[in-house]
């Protein structure tokens, strides 16, 4: 008797185990099935707010300055495909959580899924792009998913006191593969009727633009061994907030220029291409690139002066800056007066000779020279407000970044970098810029020694980097590369270190090499 009382109690706690597990992975399917329900919800009210995107975009627009940098250096342009996977993980251990707890007390694994489709919901609601209905996904992924879990846990309660009800078992495998397979197919099924994706890539295609004269780049600008100096657009840095990228068809594009000026403009993108179109080689630089860093593009921009636009809307000699906002509720401050000089600030709607990609603005963003992004790159433009810094904060601001955001003039190596180098004449290349400035030198010095000067290439014009080059005859050994940059004025770089925020980093790009 005590044998068999033994194995009893092993038998039980070994179908315990077993049915936690099973709790567990029902827990999971019934959040997946959730988010599949969500995403063909968001399809037919034709909203990117799904669960997963509300709660990634509140999840932007509240991360602290240091936290988005360590974010940017960890990841790159890729952190928000690891914010999507991490909010999945985040939401798929819970809903396992959940899972395990409502075998016993239903309540309580249905309190965890309350609570995320709540957040989800809530969510949703502060997003400026959400709309009447944005919060409606994430509603129906917590009700599906409460009645998926609620299905799981009747198939499981008998197994916690009979581990070997193999009826139990078999409706719980099979009630499991029907909401795998269901979750699969309302995944897809959400993809399909999503088609404004695919529709804007239609349209983008379609589109026929003013192409500029050439594309190619000016002649004697491409230094020995650098980067590029045209950077290709699939290649060309992104940083925004945007979590999913909005899908705004050109026909439906409008934009309101009002405030504080004489006359408000309300412009249709067949408005803007009846105006005369400017194309202009531009490298533009996101306020966390760090030193050395790639955050930083060249391209050839396609667009409308910006500054015809805000004449002809006549701005009051009292305003000082223009907010403007983005399909996602992105803004972004920009001094006025780089808005009416003469670094011919643009509404570009081309991109190296093609129409915007659509994760870079389509079909209209603003590029100003000499700014970095957060107070000027506004992607996905819909609204310009001229106004005075006094009168608004805009998204960066109350998150510790500078009002203003000048580009720093900076230099980099390019070349050589991560690899070994044979003794002898070694090309050291790479870019320097100074956006709306220019750079009219640059040097390299090795192992701490004196600063030897590179010879320039061409340069583009004073709104573009500057590519450079030098020949070291290299000893065997390891040893210190560091480069500086001047300014057009004379004025060399900062050779202090500081981080990105609040205003962009400064400091020598040094790099090791090792010679054989």
């Amino acid at each position: 008797m005590p044998a068999e009382r033994e194995q009893q109690t092993v038998r039980r706690a070994d179908g315990g185990r077993a049915t936690r597990w099973r709790a567990a992975i029902g827990g999971i399917l019934a959040a997946l099935a959730g988010l599949a329900a969500g995403s063909v919800a968001a399809g037919l009210l034709g909203t990117s707010q799904t669960p997963v995107v509300a709660i990634g975009s509140a999840f932007i627009d509240r991360v602290p300055p240091w936290l988005k940098d360590l974010a940017i250096s960890w990841f790159g342009t890729n952190d928000k495909t690891a914010l999507r996977i991490g909010i999945l993980i985040v939401l798929l251990a819970l809903a396992a959580i959940g899972g395990i707890l409502a075998v016993r007390r239903y309540w309580a694994g249905a309190l965890i899924v309350v609570a995320l489709g709540g957040v989800a919901v809530a969510a949703a609601l502060t997003r400026a792009d959400s709309g009447q209905t944005g919060f409606v996904p994430s509603a129906v992924a917590g009700l599906t998913a409460l009645g998926v879990l609620r299905l799981n846990t009747k198939r499981l309660e008998p197994l916690i006191d009979f581990p070997d009800d193999g009826v139990s078992r078999r409706g719980f495998l099979q009630l499991s593969g029907g909401v795998a397979i269901g979750s699969a197919a309302l995944g897809l099924l959400g993809r399909v009727i999503s088609g404004s994706r695919t529709a804007v890539a239609d349209a983008r295609r379609n589109l026929k633009l003013p192409l500029p004269p050439s594309l190619e780049p000016p002649a004697g600008v491409q230094a020995e061994g650098a980067t590029p100096w045209a950077t290709p657009n699939e290649d060309f840095y992104r940083i925004d907030t945007a979590l999913a990228v909005p899908q705004i068809m050109p026909s439906d594009w409008k934009l309101r220029i009002h405030g504080m000026v004489d006359k408000e403009l309300n412009l249709t993108f067949d408005d803007l291409l009846k105006r005369n179109v400017m194309h202009k080689w531009v490298t533009l630089t996101c306020v966390s690139n760090e030193v050395g860093g790639d955050l930083i593009g060249n391209a050839l921009w396609s667009g409308v002066l910006l500054k015809d636009l805000l004449e002809e809307a006549g701005p009051s000699k009292d305003a000082d800056a223009i907010q403007s906002t983005s399909k996602d509720g992105f803004t972004a401050g920009t001094p006025l007066s780089t808005l009416l000089d003469d670094r011919q600030a643009m509404l570009a709607f081309a991109m190296n000779g093609e129409p915007l990609p659509v994760a870079h603005g389509f079909p209209v963003r603003i590029v100003v020279p000499g700014l970095y992004g957060y107070v000027s790159a506004t992607k996905w433009l819909t609204d310009i407000e001229v106004t005075r810094f006094d009168q608004f904060e805009a998204y960066w601001t109350p998150r510790g970044w500078s009002e203003l955001g000048p580009i720093k003039l900076s230099s980099r190596i390019d070349v050589p970098l991560g690899k070994k180098v044979t003794a002898g004449p070694v090309t050291v290349a790479g870019v320097a810029w100074d956006q709306h400035v220019g750079v009219s030198k640059v040097e390299v010095r090795v192992d701490g020694g004196p600063w030897q000067q590179t010879t320039l290439a061409a340069d583009g014009s004073i709104d573009t980097w500057r590519q450079w080059h030098w020949t070291w005859d290299a000893p065997r050994g390891t040893h210190i590369l560091q480069v500086r940059a001047v300014d057009a004025k004379g004025t060399p770089q900062i050779e202090a270190s500081a981080p990105p925020a609040p205003d962009g980093s400064t400091g020598l790009h040094t790099i090791s090499v090792k010679v054989d």
